[in-house]
């Protein structure tokens, strides 16, 4: 009997991902028997601050690479919009999941829908990506910051420090917790972050037959759409300060990537996509980044950083 020992955070959610991918695995391959290997991740500890002030989407992902790194775990199931475009030498992200629901959801146990919420309601979200589309659309809004796992963060919301709230769709579906809140409305003008609704499934590049049980859960247009995303967020440079969305769906022979990026307080916006063949789309991430780049993003994105954690910015929680 073989064992396979998977590197996972230990939050809920993280831990329903990992035991969906150890059933997986079990099923296709018999004779392996599946370990977790839970670990409390650096982004899991530090709950009163942002994440771009303890250095960003990495704390997700780099004590379970470390494990595997040490060899004391043979793959790691990650949240794909968590891991970070740079891939520790010795690792790689070989296998994407079949993405689901991508919808950014409003939550509240007080109003029916965004159009509902009144001048300068309180709206709860960590995320700079969804500030900017949230008050693109409703500048009147007030936005505070929300740490905290998802549980906490639907506590906080039924105590009433906030009018509502927004988290993603899928978090909420897998750990059956949308059945308790009275109100939820689908964000659909929302643009994803890169990877949303997939499962990246990282494993030690050396080790051929993890390779062989892990390319069993790739799904092809997952992961050509999600390498694209990647590719546009690592050639613009966007880090976790950066309000950033960018999203890539295939329909039938043309694959389509449209990117949205801007201030954080919903200002100085900038949209482009681009549409090709599926067959030629293998650089389509990168050119669009290179086109919008052209068009200042940079100088966008810079400011967006430098005014993303200032005094100025609405109330942090």
């Amino acid at each position: 009997m073989e064992k396979l020992i998977i590197a996972t955070r230990a939050s809920n959610l993280a831990l329903w991902q990992a035991y969906h991918i150890k059933a997986r695995i079990e099923t296709s391959f018999p004779e392996v028997t599946v370990e977790l290997n839970e670990i409390v991740s650096k982004g899991d500890k530090i709950l009163d601050k942002p994440l771009a002030l303890i250095g960003g989407k990495g704390h997700f992902t780099k004590e379970l690479e470390d494990e595997m790194l040490l060899g004391n775990a043979h793959l790691a199931v990650h949240s794909l919009k968590d891991v970070p475009t740079y891939i520790p030498e010795g690792l790689e992200l070989c296998a994407i999941t079949t993405r689901q629901d991508q919808s950014d959801v409003l939550l509240s146990h007080t109003y029916k829908n965004l159009d509902e919420l009144p001048i300068g309601a309180t709206i709860g979200t960590t995320s700079l990506r969804r500030r900017m589309q949230l008050l693109e659309q409703r500048p009147d809004l007030k936005v505070k910051e929300l740490r905290g796992n998802v549980n906490t963060r639907l506590r906080k919301l039924k105590e009433g420090q906030y009018d509502a709230i927004i988290l993603a769709y899928i978090g909420l579906y897998r750990l059956d917790l949308l059945k308790d809140i009275p109100y939820v409305e689908k964000l659909d003008f929302f643009i994803p972050p890169m990877g949303q609704a997939s499962l990246g499934i990282e494993i030690v590049s050396s080790n051929d037959r993890i390779r062989e049980i892990a390319m069993t859960l790739n799904n092809e247009n997952s992961f050509i759409c999600t390498k694209l995303e990647r590719d546009f967020v690592s050639k613009i440079g966007a880090g976790c300060s950066a309000p950033v969305a960018v999203n890539a769906i295939i329909d039938g022979k043309n694959i389509t990537i449209k990117a949205m990026l801007g201030y954080p307080d919903g200002t100085h916006i900038m949209h482009r996509e681009l549409t090709s063949l599926v067959t030629k789309s293998d650089t389509l991430g990168k050119l669009l980044a290179t086109e919008m780049i052209a068009d200042g993003a940079l100088d966008v994105l810079a400011k967006a950083e430098e005014i993303a954690f200032k005094d100025e910015m609405p109330q942090r929680l």
